[in-house]
């Protein structure tokens, strides 16, 4: 039975990316568009989805941050029509990746995880070995520079997380890169 029996389980998407940060303004904004601009490319876009929320609702509605959106519009990726939403116990069913950003993101995304979700949070740079560290820095309070650090991790983690999906089945259904 589900911690809350309000939450209609659903079969997780094994495809489907969830990146989480606190306020769902800066950097999970961020490494969707990024996530999702690598998708495009790659000519996927009928076979991963992703989205992004925050654990708390600081800016529900709200565009990411005008900094966030300057940086990613420098790197070829328009987040500007995105807006911030807050993460659900059902996110757990619906998404076969739940991404969070740093360790406090990881510990409230655990918080309110279903004991019975057939996902479970992890970090971004999980899927990106090489990375010097294990957290993408929120920016919020920084500069121009810190943003564009932000970025440098988030496609790390970005395209080792696809790399990810391949190993899982992407390729198959007649699917094969270029």
């Amino acid at each position: 039975m589900p911690a809350d029996p309000s939450i209609a389980k659903a079969r997780p998407k094994a495809h489907a990316v969830l990146f989480v940060c606190l306020g769902n303004i800066c950097r999970s904004p961020s490494v969707e568009g990024v996530f999702r601009a690598l998708v495009r490319r790659e000519g996927l876009s009928d076979r991963v989805y992703a989205d992004s929320a925050g654990t708390y609702p600081y800016h529900v509605g709200k565009p990411p941050d005008r900094r966030a959106q300057a940086a990613a519009r420098r790197r070829g990726v328009d987040i500007s029509l995105l807006r911030a939403r807050v993460v659900e116990p059902q996110d757990f069913f619906d998404f076969g990746h739940v991404l969070a950003m740093d360790d406090d993101n990881l510990a409230d995304l655990v918080a309110i995880c279903p004991p019975d979700a057939p996902t479970r949070p992890r970090l971004l740079l999980d899927f990106a070995p090489g990375a010097a560290r294990r957290e993408v820095p929120d920016p919020y309070y920084g500069g121009a520079a810190d943003f564009e650090h932000m970025l440098d991790l988030i496609e790390l983690g970005a395209s080792g997380l696809l790399e990810q999906l391949r190993a899982e089945g992407l390729w198959r259904r007649g699917w094969a890169p270029r």
